[in-house]
């Protein structure tokens, strides 16, 4: 069955009477309402506009689990604390004693989950449970299968198809995979977000590619446009499938001239999903 544990992740708890507004007033989506299993897909910013960390966000009986990078959750759980002031929440790792499966295409959720829930960036994603680390065993699929699924969605993920700390929510799609509440209050970093927002000035953006060829080049690879690089090459799959982290600009500009797009001497096409509402000219 199509069903892993992601060592990778790593797992915060928030809990307490203001848990709701306190993360509501930091992360670019509200979780105030949200009843246990309903989850949402957020990220805390930088006063400039940049990702620190993102992350899935999920309802519990006593308050909420952020399902984020497992190398970046003791730190995250160290910012969450300077913000605490007097409001009455409590905030733990719990990266150690609790685990992260998935499971997609169907796969039963498990009956011992602290919580499950769907992945609400893309149903196709499947869902996600949080279960005791005591739980964890070897499973049918791998974390290499998940991947590939993962990147046949076109679905990006920090630290291999942008970088934190240096991308903004609508680099990373944030903005069109339910990542980004443009209707809720304040929080940090709303204003440059809501700017990029209103005057679509976001070139730059995580795009599901294919190399011809079937051969995909190395993560980190540079992207060109015709002999003009225009990004990077992020995850990949065996069959091909990639993200490329690429300025659509330069590709505009590129296939105006006739010129192809590659990596490490590979061509490539940027491919459509379900899920892209910007325009992507060139697409197939």
């Amino acid at each position: 069955m199509p069903v892993c544990f992601l060592p990778n992740r790593g797992l915060i708890g928030v809990s307490g009477p203001d848990a709701a507004s306190f993360l509501d007033n930091l992360l670019t989506v509200s979780v105030v309402g949200l009843k246990k299993g309903e989850a949402r897909y957020g990220a805390l910013l930088t006063p400039q506009g940049k990702i620190i960390v993102d992350g899935l966000i999920v309802a519990t009986d006593d308050g909420f689990v952020i399902d984020c990078p497992g190398a970046l959750a003791s730190d995250f759980a160290r910012r969450l604390g300077f913000y605490k002031l007097r409001v009455k929440v409590d905030i733990t790792n719990r990266s150690d004693a609790w685990a992260v499966m998935v499971g997609w295409q169907g796969a039963p959720v498990p009956q011992e989950a602290i919580v499950s829930f769907s992945d609400p960036r893309h149903p196709a994603l499947g869902w996600r449970s949080i279960v005791e680390a005591a739980h964890r065993s070897d499973k049918a699929s791998s974390e290499a299968e998940y991947d590939a699924h993962r990147i046949a969605l076109g679905i990006p993920e920090g630290g291999l198809d942008f970088i934190y700390g240096d991308a903004f929510p609508h680099e990373a799609d944030m903005d069109q995979l339910h990542g980004v509440d443009f209707t809720k209050g304040c929080y940090v970093g709303q204003e440059v977000v809501s700017r990029m927002q209103h005057r679509g000035t976001a070139r730059t953006r995580c795009v599901p590619i294919r190399f011809v060829d079937g051969t995909s080049a190395p993560e980190g690879t540079d992207a060109l446009a015709g002999q003009k690089i225009c990004g990077r090459i992020g995850s990949s799959a065996s069959n091909g499938s990639a993200i490329g982290l690429l300025r659509l600009d330069r590709v505009l500009e590129a296939m105006a001239a006739g010129e192809a797009l590659s990596a490490n001497g590979h061509a490539f096409v940027i491919e459509r999903r379900d899920w892209i509402q910007f325009e992507l000219m060139g697409a197939s």
